[in-house]
């Protein structure tokens, strides 16, 4: 008789250890932190939706966007809180004149996120504009 709740509290205690811990603070889970806009000609302007969640316990407050180049806007990002299971968007924008090649852009997310996965990429091939003559 004393073999079964000894065997169900074990099982809570097991089951209880397996359990997921919630995250604590704010923490950010991208939907996709990366984009390849493939071949573009010189001088195209070109725009990238990034999307994300907010997993955490806490409010996620993005305080600003930064950028390396000029040539990177972004725009767009949740001024206001975005609750636990919230989810946001912000959109950057790419000029491509005077660049030819590859290129790799790096944007970081300025936020209370306790995670380290704070920046999105963007990459493109640019393929220098045919000149008529």
């Amino acid at each position: 008789m004393l073999k079964l709740p000894f065997l169900w509290g074990c099982l809570l205690l097991v089951s209880g250890a397996l359990a997921q811990p919630q995250k604590e603070g704010a923490y950010i889970v991208w939907e996709a932190d990366s984009h390849d806009f493939g071949e573009i000609t010189e001088g195209a302007k070109i725009e990238h939706v990034y999307r994300f969640t907010n997993t955490g316990a806490q409010p996620l407050i993005i305080t600003n966007i930064e950028v390396t180049c000029g040539c990177t806007t972004p725009k767009g990002w949740p001024r206001d809180p975005i609750g636990p299971g919230g989810k946001g968007e912000f959109t950057v924008a790419f000029n491509s004149a005077g660049k030819v090649g590859r290129v790799t852009k790096v944007v970081r997310v300025v936020s209370n996120a306790t995670n380290a996965k704070n920046q999105v990429t963007f990459t493109a091939t640019i393929v220098e504009k045919k000149v008529d003559q």
